[in-house]
């Protein structure tokens, strides 16, 4: 279980999550927070990258479903950044809208950042698994970006009503919404996550398995990359600016 704080929604204690519309209220505590994150990542700058150790080995993915593609930008681009979320998540949702969509116009369209999404639905969370098959289901006809921006965009509303296709269906074209209900047999609501009807369920354990090893602790949590480095993770809403002060270090050795 997971309480929600200003800045991330945490696995650790019991509780439910207020309504996004807190998120604005509640910056002036996830300023400091972001502050405290980038002196840490700065004093690494330098050092080392740490090696990941765990035994626990990703769920095996299903074979007949391609890998979704839930990324922006270039592989080749000099910074990675690796993003574990929840869709109904509102500090997830403030970290998408606040950092990652002004970071996805400027700096992954200039070809200095790559973004990976990876999934890590918390159980306290009633529609946020099945946002995630959703957004699986979209990233493996190619319209991840479309499916991420429908989420948070409208998270107050779906995460009351559980009525995701609603939102699918006003992101998608009507070709593709079809494209998506036909991958999404045996996901619908009410089916247990990991279950073998649902092929991208192999996809969003495997996403949690690797957010394990981090680990995540709460959403959303990131972890950067740059030319072998591996920065330790930050937690929380971080803002682009602070951000983008910190990629403009790494980018300047």
């Amino acid at each position: 279980m997971a309480k929600e704080t200003g800045s991330s929604c945490e696995r650790t204690e019991p509780g439910r999550q207020t309504a996004r519309s807190r998120w604005s209220q509640q910056r002036a505590g996830s300023a400091c927070a972001a502050a405290l994150l980038i002196f840490a990542l700065s004093a690494s700058l330098h050092a080392a990258a740490r090696a990941s150790a765990s035994s626990e080995k990703p769920a095996k993915a299903v074979e007949t479903i391609p890998a979704p593609v839930k990324t922006y930008g270039s592989k080749s681009a000099p910074i990675t950044l690796e993003v574990f979320g929840d869709y109904e998540c509102p500090s997830c949702g403030g970290f998408y809208e606040y950092t990652l969509r002004p970071m996805i116009s400027d700096y992954v369209a200039a070809g200095k950042v790559y973004i990976v999404h990876r999934d890590f639905p918390l159980a306290m969370h009633k529609y946020g698994y099945e946002a995630a098959r959703w957004a699986n289901a979209a990233a493996t006809i190619g319209k991840f970006s479309e499916a991420e921006a429908a989420l948070y965009d409208n998270q107050n509303y779906w995460g009351q009503s559980g009525d995701i296709q609603k939102y699918m269906a006003a992101a998608l074209s009507p070709a593709d919404l079809r494209r998506v209900q036909k991958l999404m047999t045996g996901c619908e609501m009410g089916v247990a996550p990991a279950s073998h009807s649902c092929p991208f369920d192999a996809y969003i354990e495997q996403d949690k398995a690797l957010g394990n090893m981090v680990p995540v602790e709460a959403t959303p949590t990131f972890r950067i990359f740059y030319k072998g480095q591996k920065f330790p993770a930050g937690q929380g809403v971080v803002s682009w600016t602070v951000l983008k002060q910190f990629f403009d270090q790494l980018l300047s050795q």
